[in-house]
Order: structure tokens, then sequence, then C-alpha cells
């Protein structure tokens, strides 16, 4: 884990002082920015994935659900999963061919039957889901998302994979499997796992392994889902997953795989973070600030915070943050540690804890700042507009903000009003 204060300062990744003070001048504060250069970048080294016999890049949308990044992924020949049957319609009603996304989630649709017809697709993520999507489609085709009993993640929040965690079933009760797929009728054409953030290369490999032993249990299988999960250095010390080095290992099982049953499979991967998360920057301005003495600590106060950006609060993530002095000439190297918090009446709204630790207090050493200074809060492009506290003190949600590759700042979602806040309470 990276230290929570660094000898050196962090810089800005795509924004420069004068464009975090056109967003701030048009659009106000709190505001995210998307860079549309690094999200193309980003696809297509997704897109480079090594792979044997053909591979489909998913966007796992419930890092970044906005309609404009959407199309543009879809332009770039992403599909996409959906962790909902709301974000399912989300996609469909903002152009996506239903054919592009699959649903994968922990509360099957009510309505699935009317995603079916459209042509979305299904992976059933517990045995009861896939006794009951054999109820409602006997004798159709289904993905199956197992738990191979192994997982990896930056915390026990990020997950999701082993004993500990509730997606998928669970690899032990595959006899369970197989007893509703011949009740059904049902074709398995999809095995789907996924562990976890973490993406250390010698899991994956494991995972990997694992996967293609259990696909081996069901002979109609066409396609292996490997999931996410592709962790991104947002700060400095932290590392990003190689893709081509995980994936010249997995293209590598698949060959061996194909040799030994002559099933030439399908590689799936449903990457978040790895393509968002870098992309986007929240600019937000410094609206006050606070000391508690010298046994205690100097405050930064935004105006943003846990309804913008809740994942330091939950899982004590890093992100980097950079104080641009606007109105007046910094002095070269004038640095201080601050806590940097939010603008919530909440103690744990808090942007700086220790890597790890949400309620553990970890001052990072910052430009000198002052009131009415920009801040601009880095690597916030992957689950933090999707993944806001929404309205926590009645504060709407923030616009946001798309730098175009051309250099125009365009808006694609406007800030929340307080009608809209309040507009279904009856």
């Amino acid at each position: 884990m990276p230290s929570a204060t660094t000898s050196k300062l962090e810089p800005l990744r795509f924004l420069t002082p004068a464009l975090a003070a056109e967003v701030r001048a048009r659009h106000g504060t709190p505001a995210y920015v998307y860079d549309q250069a690094t999200l193309r970048r980003n696809a297509q080294a997704c897109l480079a994935f090594p792979n044997a016999f053909g591979l489909t890049v998913r966007f796992a949308m419930k890092a970044c659900p906005n309609a404009s990044v959407l199309q543009f992924f879809e332009s770039l020949g992403l599909h996409f999963d959906a962790s909902s049957g709301w974000e399912a319609e989300r996609a469909l009603r903002c152009g996506i061919a239903a054919q592009k996304i699959s649903i994968a989630t922990q509360e099957m649709p009510g309505n699935l039957s009317d995603y079916r017809r459209r042509g979305v697709l299904f992976t059933a993520c517990s045995l009861q889901q896939l006794d009951r999507f054999g109820r409602q489609f006997p004798g159709e085709a289904v993905g199956l998302r197992l738990n191979p009993g192994l997982g990896s993640g930056h915390s026990g929040k990020t997950n999701v994979g082993g004993p500990g965690s509730s997606f998928g079933i669970w690899h032990e009760w595959l006899q369970q499997v197989h007893q509703i797929i011949l009740n059904h009728r049902l074709r398995v054409v999809k095995v789907h796992t996924h562990i976890g953030s973490g993406t250390d290369p010698a899991v994956w490999e494991r995972v990997a392994k694992m996967t293609l032993r259990l696909a081996r249990e069901f002979p109609e299988v066409k396609t292996i889902n490997l999931g996410g999960g592709f962790k991104v250095g947002r700060v400095a010390g932290e590392k990003t997953t190689d893709l081509q080095k995980i994936g010249k290992t997995v293209k590598r099982l698949f060959h061996e795989h194909a040799s030994e049953t002559g099933s030439e499979l399908q590689l799936e991967i449903e990457p978040g973070t790895y393509l968002v998360a870098q992309a986007g920057a929240l600019v937000t301005t410094v609206q006050d600030m606070v000391s508690t003495g010298k046994s205690g600590h100097e405050f930064l106060k935004l105006d943003a915070g846990m309804t913008e950006i809740l994942r330091p609060s939950l899982y004590g993530s890093q992100h980097a943050i950079v104080v641009v002095s606007t109105g007046r000439m910094p002095k070269k190297k004038e640095t201080k540690k601050y806590l940097v918090v939010g603008h919530c009446c909440e103690s744990g709204d808090l942007l700086t804890p220790a890597p790890g630790q949400a309620e553990t207090l970890a001052p990072r050493l910052l430009a000198r700042a002052e009131i009415g200074d920009l801040c601009v809060i880095e690597g916030t492009g992957a689950y933090c507009a999707g993944m806001s506290a929404k309205n926590y003190n009645s504060f709407p949600e923030a616009p946001e903000v798309l730098l175009e590759e051309t250099g125009k700042l365009r808006l694609i979602r406007k800030r929340q009003s307080l009608d809209q806040i309040v507009q279904n309470e009856v």
C-alpha cells in the first residue's frame, strides 16, 4: 500500500489549471469531468487483451453509467454488463443494442421476460435464479456465474470470490446445478467467474484454470467470462494491472484447453475501473479551512464529499488530490499536510483516510491552499458519480462534463435541482 503522505505532490492527470477554472466558471463545483481521449485509450487497451479464439469486452456499466460514456464505448466496439434490470433498461434507452447487453445481478428482474424478448442476455448468479430462469424459459440458453472458491481485492468489500462472497453459485453445488438444468432442459452456453479488484497475475492464472475446469462440466459452453476488476494505480505507489501480461497467460490456457477438449472457447472480460477510473476528475472548491491546534490537524473543507465520492469513506481508497491556486501566485514547493474532508455533516466524510482503513485519519501533503482555491480529486471516473451518497444533507447531484478530444467541454448531465430532489415526495 502507498504511504498516506508522500514526498512528492501528485500532478493533474488530464486537466490543466485553466481547464479546471473553466469547468468551475461554466458549470460550478463540484463537477465531474471525463476525458474522452483517456476513455478511448483505455478501451483500445482492453480490446487488445490477448485471446485465443475471440474476445468480447463488456463495460461494467455500474462504474460510470452516463449515456454519453455508454454511447462512446459502443462506438468503439464494446458490449455491456448490467448489474440490474434497471441498468439494462438504462442502456437500452440510450440506444445500446439489446444483443450487446448481458444481465448478471444480485436481484433478478421481475420483468426479465421483456428483456429476453428484446434480446438481452442473462447469467444466473444463484441456484434460485437458475431455477426461476428455467421455469420461465425452459429449453433456453443461459449463462452461469460460479464462485470458484477464490477471491482477490484490496479490501473485503471489493473481494467477490471465495467463501466470504455471496456472488455466484458455489463451485461445490454443481450436482444441484446439473439437476436444475436437467429439470428445465437448459443449455449452459457461458461460464462466468469474477474474483474481485486485486487481479494479481498469479491469482488470475489460478482462477482461469479453475474456470476452464468447471466449464468442462457443461459441454455446450461457448464462452468463458473471467470478469474484470483490473486494478489501476490511482496514486503514486499503486500498480496498474498489465493486461498483456495476464492476457498472454490466459491465451495459453485457452489453447491448452482446446488441445485437450477440442473446444475453442470465446473469452469475455468485464472491465469497469480500468476503462474509466483515470479518465475522471472531480473539480471542487476549498470552501473552508479549520485548525485543531498544534497537536491536532489542519483541515481543508471542500464543497464536495461522500455525496460525490464515497469510496474513501467506504473502502479507505486512495485518490490523488491536487490543489490548484486561484487568484494568487503560489510559492514554489510551498506545501502543507492537510486532512481533506467533505461538506457533509458526517464524521466519516473523509477524503484522506489511511490506505484501506476508512476510519483512520491520514494527513496528505498538498500544495498550500487558501479558501477559494480549486481542488481536483483524480481517479474519480469509476464508482463515484454512479455510487455516491445521493442527496445526503439534500445536496444535489453534481453535473458531469465530457472533455472531448477536440478540447471542448460538453455538459453531459446537468446539476440536479432541489425541485428534482423532492419531486417524488407525497
